[in-house]
């Protein structure tokens, strides 16, 4: 794994980590290859069930979750080295995926920063953080969902607000707008993410996967699609070794030894 995205595991949960803090944690080649190879190592795991990401902010007088795509790389032409065949920008921002990724925001994250933020499934966010599309601002567009994702998770008003201005949307009005889902005090955004992340491996995990497939697809698709999918869900999970463990625990009242299959 790359050093400038650390990997680590700690229990049933991926901990990743941007590991480039004196670049404000910017998207290069690096950190898009070393984003999905994490992605590719949780997915692969059959041990992980959900993973958290995080920024190293170590030496920012002003903590930076990420700040987006590398500028000097753009201007330099490298623009194409940012984004993976299937991940996309950073290697994450459109990669399909089965588990679910809680993003530890402790500081500023704009503009593919933000994006990255979008992409994920749950934000967990300090009272000092900020999320923004800054590309406005430099004749950019937020090219990695970002138009389209912002406007799902905090309604088109508001949205159209801060891709227009390219002004940063503070924590709790974030939170307020539902784009946050813990908001938490400066310095304990990972803990906090990780013991979201322990609530939700004490689900089972297929069940968990299943279901994120159909609330992703809620804002896409229609209700008979929506059906069709939630059907297939629920014999996935119908079927697998999961479900009656989950009733035999429940009628033994114990604490019920997820396999995930």
């Amino acid at each position: 794994m790359s050093d400038i995205v650390n990997y680590e595991v700690r229990g049933r949960i991926a901990v990743m980590t941007l590991n480039r803090p004196e670049a404000r944690n910017a998207v290069n080649g690096a950190v898009a290859s070393g984003l999905e190879a994490a992605i590719d190592q949780m997915e692969g795991d059959d041990d992980v069930w959900v993973g958290v990401l995080q920024a190293n902010t170590e030496g920012q007088q002003r903590p930076v979750f990420c700040a987006g795509a590398d500028l000097k790389e753009i201007n330099s032409g490298n623009a194409g080295g940012l984004a993976t065949e299937r991940g996309g920008f950073a290697g994450f921002a459109y990669r399909e995926r089965n588990k679910p990724v809680i993003v530890a925001v402790d500081g500023l994250a704009t503009a593919g920063g933000c994006e990255i933020v979008l992409a994920a499934d749950m934000v967990v966010a300090t009272t000092r953080s900020a999320f923004g599309l800054a590309e406005a601002k430099r004749n950019l567009v937020a090219g990695a969902g970002g138009l389209f994702r912002l406007p799902r998770a905090i309604g088109q008003a508001a949205a159209m607000e801060a891709i227009l201005t390219g002004e940063p949307i503070p924590a709790q009005r974030a939170y307020d707008l539902g784009l946050v889902t813990r908001l938490v005090e400066p310095g304990e955004a990972t803990n906090a993410a990780i013991t979201l992340a322990e609530q939700v491996t004490a689900a089972a995990p297929l069940a968990v996967w299943e279901s994120r497939k159909v609330v992703l697809a809620a804002h896409e698709e229609n209700d008979e699609t929506l059906k069709r999918m939630t059907d297939e869900a629920f014999g996935v999970v119908l079927r697998s070794e999961d479900t009656k463990e989950g009733l035999e625990a429940f009628i033994e009242k114990r604490t019920p030894q997820w396999k995930g299959r």
